[in-house]
């Protein structure tokens, strides 16, 4: 993954969505509305779903070259990172 700045904007996107699920477990426990669960749930996916475009976004940024080349095996392996995020 790309420099300390990408990295550290994806921790801090990942350590909100562990406080999140941490919410979603007390929510859990105090037998909380469904609905308001599964909101929670949804904002913690897509958090981590964010994270990992970031990742991707970084490496494809990582990936091209000095003319603002990439080549079609980096293309491949781009495509296959963001495709496994689905």
């Amino acid at each position: 993954m790309a420099g300390g700045t990408d990295r550290a904007a994806v921790v801090n996107r990942v350590k909100r969505a562990q406080g999140q699920l941490a919410g979603v477990l007390r929510m859990i426990e105090e037998e909380r509305e469904l609905s308001s669960v599964l909101n929670q749930l949804k904002a913690v996916s897509s958090a981590l779903d964010r994270a990992g475009f970031a990742m991707v976004a970084a490496e494809w940024r990582d990936s091209v070259d000095g003319d603002g080349q990439v080549t079609e095996e980096q293309l491949d392996h781009l495509e296959k990172l963001f495709l496994s995020l689905s």
